[in-house]
C-alpha cells in the first residue's frame, strides 16, 4: 500500500487543510494518508485551541487514515527539531513519501536550497553566531546570515514559515538518512500569519482563532471550515465552556514563576543567557499573559521563543528531560490517536516491521516520556471544569474511529 505522510497541528482544521489532504493523496497516488499531529502544546509555544482528541476527530472526518501523536518533546520546538521529530515518527511507520504545503510549490527549489546550504554551511553557521552575539533573535540571525551567502536570485526564500518547515523536513530526511521522498504543493490563498478572516472559503488558522477569541461566534468562521470541524468546535465549547488560550493558564504560570527560584528557572528548557532574571522581574508587573509578553519581549527573543520557554515553565520541563529524549535515535514509543478502517488494514500489514512500540492507550506508556506526557496532559486540561473526566479519559480512551 502506498503511503503519504503529512505534518499537522490542525489548530483547528480548516478548508485549506482539507485541500492539502486531498492534494497530497492525489499528487502521490497514495492509498493511505498518515498524519503526525502535535499533541496538547504546539510549535509556536501555545496550547492547542481544542484537545488533541477533538483535532484527531477533525482529521479522520477530513480523510486522514492514521493520526499519530508528535510528542511534547518535539511539538514545542524550533523548526529544525520539530521537523526531526516528525520525520522520526513517519519513518517508523513506513511512510514512503511526505507532502507539505509551501509558498514555493516546487520540490526542486527545496532540493537546490538543501544542496546550496550543505556547500555553505560552515560560512552560514559562522555568520549566525556573529549575528547572535550582536543581540538579534535566532530567526533574524539565520535569515541575515543567509543573505550574506550570495545565493542566486532564484534561490528559495527562507523568510516564509512553510518554506522554512519544508526545508527542515527535507534536511531531517537527509541528515538521518531516511528512505522517504518529499513532495510539495503550493499553499492555497491565506498567508500563514494572516489575522483577518476573508469572505473567501480559505482562511489561516491564526485568523480563525483570533476571530473566535474576540467574538466567540462560530457562525463568523463557518464558511472557512469543513462542516465536521464546525460541528466539533461547537461540541467542544458547549461541553467545556472555553477554547484553550494562554490567558487561561496565566494564573498558574505566574504562580509557578513566583514560587520558583532562579536556579529552578535556569534548569527549564529554553532558559539561556540569564533569561530567567527577566522572567522573574517582569512577571510581577503583569496582569495577563499578553501584557507579560509585551514586557518580556526584546529584539533578542521572538514571541514564539518566549512562549516556548513559558510553556516549559508551565509544564516544568527541564533541559535534562529534553536532551535525554531527543538525543535518542528513536522515540521510546509512538501514540496512535485515530485510524480509519484503511489505516487499520495498513497497520496490520506493517506491524511486524515496526521496531518502536505503537501504543493505543496512555496506560501503555512508560519511562521518562510517559512522565512528561502525563504532566503535560494534566496541565493542559487544568482550566476546564470537566478536567477530572478529561484527565481520566486520557489514560483509557482507545484510538478514535471516523463517525
Amino acid at each position: 500500500m502506498k503511503t503519504v505522510g503529512i505534518v499537522v497541528e490542525y489548530n483547528p482544521l480548516h478548508n485549506g487543510h482539507l485541500y492539502h489532504i486531498k492534494q497530497a493523496r492525489l499528487k502521490t497516488n497514495a492509498d493511505v494518508v498518515i498524519a503526525v499531529m502535535s499533541g496538547s502544546f504546539l510549535q509556536r509555544g501555545e496550547p492547542a485551541f481544542v484537545s488533541k482528541w477533538q483535532r484527531t476527530r477533525m482529521a479522520l472526518e477530513a480523510g486522514i487514515d492514521l493520526v499519530l501523536e508528535l510528542p511534547y518533546i518535539y511539538s514545542t520546538q524550533k523548526a529544525e527539531t520539530f521537523a526531526e521529530g516528525a520525520m522520526k515518527v513517519l519513518a517508523t511507520v513506513g511512510v514512503q513519501t511526505i507532502n507539505f504545503g509551501s509558498e514555493s510549490g516546487s520540490i526542486k527549489a527545496f532540493e537546490d536550497l538543501l544542496n546550496f546550504m550543505e556547500q555553505h554551511h560552515a560560512e552560514w553557521n559562522k555568520q549566525v553566531k556573529i549575528n547572535l552575539k550582536n543581540g538579534v533573535s535566532y530567526p533574524r540571525a539565520t535569515s541575515e546570515a543567509f543573505s550574506t551567502l550570495s545565493a542566486p536570485e532564484t534561490m528559495l526564500s527562507l523568510s516564509e514559515p512553510n518554506n522554512i518547515l519544508g526545508y527542515h523536513y527535507m534536511k531531517a530526511i537527509r541528515d538521518m538518512q531516511l528512505s522517504i521522498n518529499a513532495t510539495t504543493i503550493t499553499r492555497k490563498s491565506a498567508h500563514y500569519h494572516e489575522e483577518t478572516v476573508p469572505a473567501s472559503p480559505i482562511a489561516s488558522a491564526t485568523s480563525i482563532r483570533k476571530k473566535l477569541n474576540e467574538h466567540g461566534a462560530l457562525d463568523q468562521v463557518k464558511h472557512v471550515l469543513p462542516s465536521s470541524t464546525f460541528k466539533l468546535l461547537q461540541e467542544y465549547v458547549l461541553e467545556n465552556k472555553m477554547f484553550h488560550t494562554w490567558e487561561a493558564y496565566f494564573p498558574l504560570l505566574q504562580y509557578q514563576i513566583l514560587c520558583s527560584s532562579l536556579t529552578d528557572l535556569r534548569q527549564i528548557y529554553e532558559a539561556e543567557e540569564g533569561l530567567e532574571y527577566r522572567v522573574k522581574e517582569t512577571i510581577k508587573k503583569a496582569s495577563s499573559f499578553s501584557e507579560w509578553m509585551n514586557l518580556l519581549k526584546t529584539k533578542r527573543y521572538t514571541r514564539n521563543r518566549l512562549q516556548r520557554y513559558a510553556t516549559h515553565i508551565l509544564t516544568q520541563t527541564t533541559k535534562e528531560d529534553i536532551m535525554e529524549l531527543t538525543s535518542q535515535p528513536t522515540l521510546p514509543y509512538i501514540r496512535l490517536l485515530g485510524m480509519s478502517s484503511l489505516g487499520q488494514t495498513y497497520l496490520n500489514k506493517i506491524k511486524k516491521d515496526i521496531d518502536v512500540p505503537l501504543i493505543s492507550r496512555a496506560a501503555q506508556a512508560y519511562g521518562l516520556l510517559s512522565v512528561i506526557d502525563e504532566r503535560v496532559t494534566n496541565i493542559y486540561y487544568s482550566p476546564l471544569s470537566t478536567r477530572l473526566n478529561r484527565m481520566k479519559e486520557e489514560f483509557t480512551i482507545p484510538p478514535l474511529r471516523p463517525y
